[in-house]
């Protein structure tokens, strides 16, 4: 049996979240969901949002920080962290302007600097990418892998994302095996084989799933995490087929 736990990164049920946060996060437990990828508060304090997590019997897996957040007051988001008692913080995402090369330099003496600060408060930064990162930069490596070789791997991790590497042509197990032990939270996602490549229930699409789940056994992973950008179905509804694809296989 598998021991990882499974969490819901909460910008899948956004909409319901906007309406209902702490019922949004009741949902979630009575799901059977292990803990919690926060995105934002809702209309809570963080110690609000401890307490409701505690009374549902979840943890707080992680939460996505903006890099905007991130540059201004780390030091707010450690403390944000300390009382969730979470032990990571990840960087989401680049808007479109910051995705020049010179930027992604930039970005990784932010990340170091961030990650070092976190750090020496034991907490994890992790970055988590999309699919742009896979373009090359100048000297031929993508910038993914540039934003992982140049930044300390004892202050700065991944939170690696299967549904986007595999939309850029990539195999997510291989970026596992390279990055071992450097990717604590994966996010686990599926894409439809259709020309569309949509979000997709974990389990009813294209990804490669099972190499991922299988390299889990022993690849230092500390959280599955099951996100769904975009949904067909109501979003509860297909938070909970993917969590029932899980437990089938044991995890």
């Amino acid at each position: 049996m598998n021991q990882i736990p499974i969490a819901l990164q909460m910008y899948t049920l956004r909409y319901e979240a906007d309406r209902d946060f702490t019922g949004t996060l009741e949902k979630v437990a009575q799901l059977g969901y292990d803990g919690v990828e926060l995105a934002g508060y809702g209309d809570l304090t963080v110690e609000e949002v401890r307490r409701v997590l505690d009374d549902l019997g979840l943890k707080a897996a992680s939460s996505h920080v903006a890099l905007s957040e991130l540059r201004a007051d780390v030091g707010k988001v450690i403390h944000g962290q300390k009382v969730l008692g979470s032990r990571f913080v990840v960087c989401p995402y680049l808007e479109p302007e910051e995705r020049t090369e010179k930027d992604y330099f930039r970005l990784i003496d932010d990340l170091n600097e961030v990650g070092e600060k976190c750090a020496a408060e034991g907490i994890t930064l992790c970055y988590h990418n999309h699919d742009f990162e896979l373009t090359a930069l100048s000297d031929g490596r993508s910038a993914l892998e540039t934003i992982l070789q140049e930044t300390n791997p004892d202050w700065v991790m991944a939170e690696f994302d299967m549904y986007w590497l595999t939309y850029a042509g990539e195999k997510p197990v291989e970026w596992l095996e390279r990055f071992r032990d450097r990717s604590p939270l994966v996010h686990l996602k599926d894409m439809t084989t259709d020309g569309e490549r949509f979000f997709a229930v974990l389990g009813t699409g294209g990804v490669d799933l099972e190499s991922v789940l299988e390299f889990g056994n022993g690849g230092g992973i500390d959280w599955w995490i099951v996100e769904q950008d975009e949904c067909r179905n109501p979003p509860i509804e297909s938070v909970q087929r993917s969590l029932e694809y899980l437990k089938k296989r044991g995890y």
